[in-house]
């Protein structure tokens, strides 16, 4: 009787190894703020590049930081002194408690936009996001109001609100802050007095006025304009009335006040 060698051996069981699929990277696009010369906290950026982060990525302290919602970026930058730009950020991310402001490991800067593109993306982000109610109040952050009666009356008081009134002779207001009124029907007013607003009347004869600090304004022609220049501890420090077509003013372009009390272009 001949021993097999292996006899009263248990058989190894064969290891496979499980193969692991590549962790998502999640891709998310913003805005970023730079300064006159494409600088941010003294980094080189170009528009079409591509730059990483070595290191560990945190909010308000290292990696590449830009803003979801547009109109945040206002808060780190001057409107007046800065520029902007479309970015992808991705790899590891870290988001801000108070804003949308994100850190990235990695960026990509797309494409360089000015301030009346940056608004229109900011009022598009707003509405595009709007948990929108039945009825014509909405107090929830992101929460959209619409009145599409004639005389009908939509509030939207949270963070970042949409507030749209369609129907003629209709009222829309966004009193929170970062938040987009329009009101587009005959003799329609939109009202904007959180800080950063953004006001649009766009119906015959109609009214948009952008009380908060920061606040933007636009219309058709015909249409009365209102804004206001917040100086320290938010006091009123100038108000402006105006109307679309008169003394220069544009249709359909975005002004704000500036420090002197004089409507101005929100351009490059």
């Amino acid at each position: 009787m001949i021993n097999h060698p292996n006899r009263g051996k248990k058989a190894k069981a064969k290891i496979v190894k499980k193969e692991v699929a590549p962790a998502e990277v999640k891709t998310v696009t913003c805005i970023k703020a730079f300064d006159k010369d494409l600088r941010c906290r003294d980094f080189q950026f170009e528009i079409g590049k591509t730059y990483k982060h070595k290191g560990p990525v945190k909010i308000c302290a290292s990696g590449f930081h830009a803003c979801e919602h547009p109109l945040d970026v206002l808060k780190y930058y001057s409107p007046a002194t800065s520029r902007f730009a479309v970015v992808k950020q991705s790899g590891e991310l870290c988001r801000h408690d108070e804003d949308t402001k994100i850190a990235s490991a990695k960026i990509t800067i797309e494409a360089e936009i000015n301030l009346p593109q940056l608004i229109e993306r900011a009022v598009k982000w707003v509405f595009d996001r709007a948990k929108w109610s039945e009825g014509p109040v909405a107090i929830g952050p992101n929460e959209g109001a619409t009145a599409s009666g004639d005389s009908g009356a939509a509030t939207a008081s949270g963070y970042r609100g949409a507030a749209t009134a369609s129907g003629n002779s209709g009222a829309a207001t966004a009193s929170g802050d970062s938040g987009a009124a329009t009101a587009s029907g005959y003799r329609g007013a939109a009202t904007a007095s959180g800080d950063s607003g953004a006001a649009t009347a766009s119906g015959d004869s109609g009214a948009a006025t952008a009380s908060g600090d920061r606040g933007r304004v636009r219309g058709t022609n015909g249409c009365a304009l209102f804004l206001v220049h917040r100086a320290a501890a938010g006091k009123i420090a100038h108000a402006w009335a105006g109307i679309d077509g008169k003394d220069g003013i544009k249709p359909m372009v975005w002004y704000s006040l500036d420090a002197n009390g004089k409507p101005v272009e929100c351009d490059e």
